[in-house]
C-alpha cells in the first residue's frame, strides 16, 4: 500500500541563513512521501535563490512567490498548490526531526480523523536560550505528552505552528488558512479547539524552534500582546462564556486593565477582583474592585485570572479547587 502523501507548506522571507538547514531536515525525513511547498513573502535576501537551487535537483521541492504579501496569503499561496491527503506546516528557519513526519503520519493514521498530531519540541539559540522561552517549551511539552494541550489555551498558543498536521478534510472544514485574523498561529489553534479535534498525546522531540532577535514573532505587530488579548476575549466569549452566569476578572495590572476594556467595549458585564489593598473598593473605568472573598457572594461564577506571578497563580488555582471549581468552565487562565 502506498504512503499517502504530505504536503508540507512553508512561508518563508529573508531567512537565507537558515532555510538550507531547514530544507536538509526535511530531505532527511524518514517518512519518504512528502512535498514541500516554500513561498517566498517578497524576500530582498537570497532565500528564493537557494529555494530554486533544491527545487531543481529535489522533486518533491517547489518555490512559488507570494500571491500578495504577509504570512497568511503566503500560506494560502501555498496551500492553493498543495494535493496531499495531510497537510503540516513548517518554519523556513526551523528544523524537523528525522521522525517527524513519520510520526504524524503514523498518529494520523492510527485515530483517524478529527484528530490533530502535534510533537514535543526544543527551542534553541545560537547565544543561549532565555528562562523565558525554556519556560514555555517545558510548559507545551507538558500538555503535548498527554494531550491536553487545549485545557490551557487562553494562557499561551498551545499547538506550535511549525509542529501540528491534519487530514485535509479537517484542515478544511475549520477554516484552513482562510481567517485573516493575527496572530495566525493562535487564531488556527483557537479553530482546532472550536471544531473539537483532539490532540495526540506524543512524547517525542518533533521539531527543533529556532529563536533569533529579528524573527517575526518577535518583530511585527500583528504578534504584539494585545492582538493576543482580542483574540482570546473574542473566543471565549464564543466558546466558554456562560452569560447566565456572573462573570469575575481577577488582577488590576496592565493585562487586567486591557481586558476590562475589551469586555466593556463588548458590553459584557463583570465584577472585578484584586488583592491590592490600595485598590479595592476604588473605581477603575467606573468599575468597583472587590476583595476575592467577594466570589463567595456570586452564584456559579465564571472567573478570568490574569495574574501573572507563578506562586499567586498556584494559590488561585488551590482556591479554586477547595470551592470545586473546574478549569476550562468555572475558570481561565489568561496569563
Amino acid at each position: 500500500m502506498s504512503q499517502p502523501l504530505v504536503s508540507i507548506l512553508v512561508p518563508f522571507k529573508n531567512t537565507e541563513a537558515f532555510i538550507a538547514d531547514c530544507l536538509d531536515s526535511i530531505l532527511k525525513q524518514s517518512y519518504s512521501n512528502w512535498e514541500a511547498i516554500f513561498v517566498d513573502d517578497n524576500s530582498d535576501d537570497n532565500s528564493f535563490e537557494i529555494l530554486k537551487t533544491y527545487s531543481e535537483k529535489e522533486v518533491g521541492i517547489s518555490v512559488y512567490k507570494n500571491d500578495s504579501s504577509g504570512i497568511i496569503e503566503a500560506l494560502k499561496t501555498a496551500y492553493k498548490h498543495s494535493s496531499g491527503n495531510y497537510i503540516t506546516r513548517m518554519d523556513s528557519d526551523d528544523l524537523m526531526t528525522p521522525i517527524r513526519l513519520e510520526t504524524m503520519v503514523t498518529n494520523l493514521e492510527k485515530h483517524g480523523k478529527k484528530h490533530l498530531a502535534v510533537g514535543q519540541v526544543n527551542y534553541f539559540r545560537a547565544d543561549g536560550l532565555s528562562d523565558g522561552f525554556a519556560r514555555y517549551e517545558q510548559w507545551l511539552n507538558s500538555l503535548t505528552v498527554s494531550g491536553n494541550n487545549y485545557s490551557e489555551i487562553y494562557k499561551e498558543c498551545v499547538i506550535p505552528s511549525p509542529c501540528w498536521m491534519l487530514h485535509r478534510e479537517d484542515f478544511d472544514a475549520c477554516g484552513g488558512f482562510n481567517s485573516d485574523i493575527y496572530p495566525e498561529d493562535y487564531d488556527l489553534a483557537f479553530r482546532f479547539y472550536k471544531a473539537n479535534y483532539t490532540c495526540i498525546p506524543c512524547d517525542k522531540v518533533l521539531l527543533h524552534w529556532r529563536d533569533y532577535s529579528s524573527r517575526t514573532s518577535r518583530t511585527h505587530e500583528h504578534y504584539a500582546e494585545n492582538s493576543f488579548l482580542d483574540l482570546k476575549v473574542h473566543y471565549f466569549l464564543e466558546l466558554n462564556y456562560d452569560a447566565t452566569r456572573p462573570l469575575a476578572i481577577w488582577g488590576a495590572g496592565a493585562k487586567g486593565k486591557t481586558l476590562a476594556k475589551l469586555l466593556l467595549k463588548e458590553n459584557i458585564p463583570f465584577y472585578w477582583i484584586c488583592d491590592n489593598p490600595k485598590k479595592i473598593g476604588k473605581h477603575i473605568y467606573d468599575q468597583e474592585l472587590f476583595n476575592f472573598d467577594y466570589l463567595t457572594e456570586l452564584h456559579q461564577p465564571q472567573s478570568i485570572v490574569t495574574v501573572a506571578n507563578t506562586k499567586a497563580q498556584k494559590e488561585i488555582t488551590q482556591y479554586f479547587e477547595t470551592k470545586n471549581m473546574q478549569a476550562m468552565i468555572d475558570y481561565f487562565f489568561f496569563c
